[in-house]
């Protein structure tokens, strides 16, 4: 006869989690493990963040958890010694790192006794680590460090199965690419629904994300920005990089939670409300600063610096994204700069005037909603507003 088990044994032993739960399984796990968390609406520089003894990675570690992060992705920050290795590690989950200082190498192999594939990576550098592959992480410096930032989407994925254990080093192998055919250029491929993009490029391994020049136009954000869109193989993970010139701005706007944005190069500032008559949260920006708008609050990106700016911004899974953009009324995702709070030209003009520079953006781009920067190309019916 089975055994019945006692009530008590049912109890949690953490907080119900009710429809109003502001702590998830997630958070109690990450609170577990004993290294800094680092919260805000931004953090100006990771190179410079406190980390601590991660216990689980034998890795010095550190959390970053801002507003908009909360139960949809992962970050963390780790740093190498100079010339120090780390244990192998497995882990369920793909995951995406961006190099914020230091050269290395790195060792990706399956559990099926096929060849391991090592690639050497340097500042700015981005891949990417397939689900259920053991990695390896080698600084190959002698004298310096190595920092490298983590994003995953482990918060909503332990929502679901509370065992964190059942993600490390589990035995598990899927049936995935060989390791052999992974980190080979990247390739550009024909992108129908890009809202005007017209590629997007699908690869592992991206070597130096402030040298990439593969870009084209992104229409109807404003600033005569460019952008790149990247797809990673056998996942849903992507991200996107945006370009555009010093003494412009880009357009007010705003989408779901989750999207972490790092900084490849260019100095700036964003800003971020979550309505009209809110505060407005100024977030300075430079090469490392990491930020994240809030679920659907509005930000709007400024170059002031000597030459162009670039962020990269790593996406949430697909159905936290929240797109709805393109719209013509202040009240929707856009703000079209004829329709913008003059608090916002005001500011960006008094910024450069600090640093001896004068705005570049043409007048008549405050008058005219469907002005676009000439690229020397016709603008796609897909980008176009509606």
């Amino acid at each position: 006869m089975a055994q019945t088990v006692g009530v008590e044994a049912l109890v949690p032993e953490r907080p119900l989690q009710g429809m109003m739960a502001k702590k998830f399984a997630y958070d109690y796990w990450m609170e577990q493990q004993d290294v800094p968390i680092h919260r805000g609406y931004f953090v100006e520089d990771l190179r410079t963040i406190e980390v601590g003894d991660w216990k689980l990675r034998n890795l010095k570690t550190a959390f970053v958890q801002l507003a908009g992060m909360e139960g949809i992705n992962e970050l963390r920050v780790s740093e190498l010694g100079p010339g120090e290795t780390t244990d192998p590690f497995k882990f369920g989950l793909d995951e995406i790192v961006y190099v914020l200082e230091g050269r290395g190498i790195t060792t990706v192999w399956s559990d099926d006794g096929g060849p391991k594939k090592s690639f050497e990576w340097g500042p700015r550098s981005m891949f990417f680590l397939p689900r259920h592959y053991h990695h390896q992480f080698s600084n190959t410096q002698g004298d310096r460090r190595v920092r490298l930032m983590h994003y995953n989407y482990f918060p909503p994925v332990l929502s679901g199965c509370d065992s964190p254990d059942f993600f490390f080093n589990n035995p598990y192998q899927s049936p995935t690419l060989p390791v052999d055919a992974m980190y080979s250029e990247a390739k550009a491929y024909e992108n129908p629904e890009g809202r005007g993009r017209r590629m997007v490029w699908y690869g592992n391994f991206f070597p130096d994300m402030l040298a990439w020049e593969k870009l084209e136009p992104f229409w109807g954000r404003g600033a005569g920005g460019t952008v790149v869109g990247i797809q990673f193989p056998n996942s849903e993970a992507s991200c996107h990089m945006s370009v555009f010139d010093a003494q412009t701005y880009k357009k007010g706007h705003r989408h779901g939670p989750g999207r972490a944005i790092v900084i490849p190069g260019g100095e700036g500032y964003s800003i971020l409300w979550p309505h009209e008559t809110a505060e407005k949260i100024v977030v300075p920006w430079h090469e490392a600063s990491l930020f994240t708008p809030p679920d659907r609050w509005f930000h709007q990106h400024f170059n002031v610096g000597s030459g162009p700016g670039r962020y990269l911004a790593l996406h949430p899974l697909p159905q936290f994204r929240g797109m709805s953009e393109q719209v013509q009324d202040r009240a929707s995702d856009q703000i079209e700069y004829p329709d913008e709070d003059p608090f916002i030209r005001r500011k960006f003009e008094e910024e450069l005037t600090k640093r001896g520079m004068t705005s570049i953006m043409p007048d008549e781009a405050y008058k005219d909603p469907d002005f676009e920067w000439d690229y020397g190309m016709e603008r796609p019916e897909s980008a176009r507003r509606r």
